[in-house]
């Protein structure tokens, strides 16, 4: 296990899990554009990294995820936060990861900071976690990805009533909702955070990033059956894979699998 400082966050590797922490708690853990960029670089090196098969993005400190747009800095600078091509925290325009994310909220995700968590494909949530669209409050609104992907994760109505009155979400509502998986004791999102990633860590990387691939990719399809007959590269190369081979055989042997990723 290694951890990694840098000037807006920090990176541990830990077998084939990579955690980043965005790590500006003074500010709680709001971006600005040399913010956004660490993290993008962090996110292109988890992606190109064959050894690097889940992430976990979570925040310093058990105050805030992150409080999205560092909007002081924006003000002060005198100019518009630009993100990187890969979107906020780079991660919320990263189209193609097949890759699963997962979030471990603690205490606030407002605005970009609830964008992040909505790119991710899992929510593990302290029982303090709050969340929030409140863009439409200070004249601005959640084109970092939120204004989609919220109605497309719990439905338009349900969407509506946090984005149009950017009120607060607890934990425990966002659960109920549907756009949260879990919710712990506070200070615990990141452990938790830790079991689903060992629970991912045992199955086959091939076949989850063929699950990924698949599920994100057919949801865009209209039709049932397009989306069921549709390619998607990462099933071909699951089926052309060692692990479609070693899944089986540990099977039969009744041993615990020798998943490569491979």
């Amino acid at each position: 296990m290694s951890e990694r400082p840098g000037e807006y966050s920090t990176s541990e590797r830990d077998g084939n899990l990579f955690i980043v922490t965005i790590n500006r708690p003074e500010v709680m853990n709001a971006l600005h554009p040399m913010a956004n960029q660490e993290l993008a670089d962090l996110m292109d090196e988890f992606q190109a990294d064959p050894e690097l098969w889940v992430a976990i993005i979570t925040g310093a400190g058990d105050r805030a995820f992150s409080a999205g747009n560092d909007l002081k800095f924006q003000v002060v600078a005198g100019q518009r936060s630009k993100h990187p091509d890969t979107g906020f925290a780079g991660l919320t325009s990263r189209w193609d990861l097949n890759k699963p994310v997962i979030a471990a909220v603690n205490g606030v995700a407002m605005g970009g900071g609830f964008e992040i968590a909505l790119a991710c494909d899992l929510i593990i949530a302290s029982e303090n976690a709050l969340f929030a669209l409140p863009e439409p409050k200070v004249g601005l609104a959640a084109l970092a990805g939120g204004i989609h992907r919220l109605p497309r994760q719990i439905g338009m109505k349900r969407a509506m009533g946090m984005m149009l009155t950017g009120r607060h979400v607890t934990a425990a509502e966002g659960k109920e909702l549907g756009f949260v998986n879990d919710v712990v004791p506070h200070g615990e999102a990141l452990n938790r955070a830790r079991e689903w990633a060992d629970l991912i860590l045992s199955c086959s990387p091939m076949s989850i990033r063929a699950t990924k691939e698949a599920a994100y990719k057919g949801i865009d399809i209209a039709r049932l059956r397009d989306a069921y007959e549709g390619r998607y590269p990462a099933v071909r190369a699951m089926l052309d894979s060692e692990d479609f081979i070693e899944g089986p055989l540990a099977f039969a042997e009744k041993r615990a699998p020798n998943w490569t990723g491979r």
